[in-house]
């Protein structure tokens, strides 16, 4: 009988993150938790002879989130470029899952023009031992470069 062993698990501190804007590739070291999901968006049919409803796929959405910490200016000034200027960016993201104590290998995605939909633009908690922010975020495409090359 064949299971998962336990050592072939993906530990989420072995990871890491990359901001692809043009040709500049920077390391997003500040990255606590980040989270891409891309959703089928589907249309309700009717049919003649069931009285069930049915789902015809008809486009998907690519939606996320990071949570990082509170380290960089970066997100601030795309903001505030797009409040003052009106000039919006996008950016991809490069997401690579390697756990060397796995014997799964390694799985790398990039996440395509990724357009931020909120940043905290200040904050101050004198309850926190170090400031978090969530960003949420959008994108309309994505790439797998690296598969895991273990078939579990």
């Amino acid at each position: 009988m064949a299971f998962l062993q336990a050592r072939d698990t993906i530990s989420g501190q072995e990871g890491k993150a990359f901001m692809i804007i043009g040709s500049q590739r920077e390391e997003m070291f500040y990255v606590k938790k980040l989270e891409a999901k891309a959703e089928k968006d589907k249309a309700e049919i009717k049919t003649l002879g069931k009285r069930g409803t049915q789902y015809k796929p008809k486009g998907w959405k690519g939606t996320g989130t990071m949570t990082i910490y509170y380290v960089t200016t970066k997100f601030r000034k795309m903001m505030h470029d797009y409040i003052t200027t009106g000039k919006d960016a996008f950016f991809d993201i490069q997401v690579v899952n390697e756990d060397p104590s796995s014997s799964i290998g390694k799985q790398t995605v990039i996440l395509k023009n990724v357009n931020l939909d909120s940043v905290i633009m200040a904050s101050l908690d004198t309850d926190s031992d170090a400031l978090e922010e969530e960003v949420s975020f959008t994108y309309d495409d994505v790439e797998i470069k690296d598969n895991f090359t273990k078939i579990i």
